[in-house]
């Protein structure tokens, strides 16, 4: 299939574009920098100049496409608005292509709120960290719609070995006394490597229904705090026991959205693994941090 990829450079859009070339689909994908084009060149991805802000300046220039992969996120208090003007402008154009185009948004895990001993699936009513709640209609929108086959992916916390949701404490295991963790050391977060999560998009756009969604999730809640502990294990941390920081001080720091680091949580990627045939390797993290160079 013909790919187009928004977010191609980021964790989760990195990882995807590989597994569809793997797979010997043709993607495409928008670079907002000569910096970020040169990154899609050289994984085999033709670059599309042109910036998620402003999409009048490059809707008109895509290339015959089978399917959207939509994984961009910029963290910032406007991200909402950016992200409506977004759909305002691609949905028009794709709903006036002669095929209609597959379009795989990007949820998350967050806006299903805390779960604590309960496991939430795709059936689990949304409680959105407030600073994520512009996505619900945002998410609505796309299934809603007639011109595009939409489909919604909410990845768990996404890590790799020392990236994505680990790198704050692969950092902080070399630079700090300890590693910090948000509210407690039981805090648990639901986990996918981004390789499986790749996958997962992968098969979204070749398998899945329109107007389904699927969490993706391979591991359905593990405290925070085995994780801290593995990296300070790895690296010699000066403290072994994490040093606890309050979900106010994380946003303070960082900004609100962070607040979700402090979010007890449980999710449950069964219905991906029943429908699509998704089958995660990556299921012992501790393992993994212990295994790194």
């Amino acid at each position: 299939m013909r790919v187009f990829a928004l977010g191609g450079t980021g964790v989760i859009g990195s990882a995807v574009l590989q597994a569809l070339i793997a797979r010997g689909h043709e993607v495409c994908g928008l670079a907002r920098s000569r910096t970020s084009a040169a990154k899609l060149d050289q994984c085999g991805v033709r670059p599309i100049a042109g910036d998620m802000t402003s999409p009048e300046g490059w809707v008109a220039k895509l290339p015959q496409i089978d399917a959207v992969v939509h994984a961009a996120c910029d963290f910032q208090t406007a991200m909402g608005a950016i992200d409506r003007h977004l759909l305002d402008v691609l949905l028009p154009a794709l709903a006036a292509r002669p095929n209609k185009v597959r379009f795989i948004t990007t949820g998350g895990g967050w806006l299903f709120g805390a779960t604590g001993d309960v496991v939430a699936t795709e059936e689990t009513p949304f409680r959105p960290l407030p600073a994520f709640a512009w996505m619900v209609p945002h998410l609505q929108r796309v299934l809603a719609s007639t011109d595009v086959d939409g489909i919604v992916i909410h990845p768990a916390m996404v890590y790799s070995a020392e990236g994505g949701v680990f790198r704050r404490f692969a950092r902080e295991a070399v630079e700090r006394a300890a590693v910090r963790v948000v509210a407690g050391e039981a805090v648990r977060w639901p986990l996918v490597h981004s390789e499986d999560l790749a996958t997962l998009y992968a098969l979204a756009i070749e398998r899945a229904p329109a107007r389904s969604s699927y969490i993706g999730s391979a591991i359905d809640g593990f405290p925070v705090g085995r994780i801290a502990r593995a990296f300070a294990r790895r690296r010699g941390t000066r403290h072994q026991q994490p040093h606890i920081v309050s979900a106010d001080e994380i946003a303070a720091e960082l900004g609100e959205w962070a607040r979700g680091y402090g979010l007890d949580q449980q999710l449950n990627g069964m219905r991906a693994q029943r429908d699509l045939g998704w089958r995660p390797t990556h299921l012992d993290p501790e393992a993994e941090i212990a295994a790194l160079p």
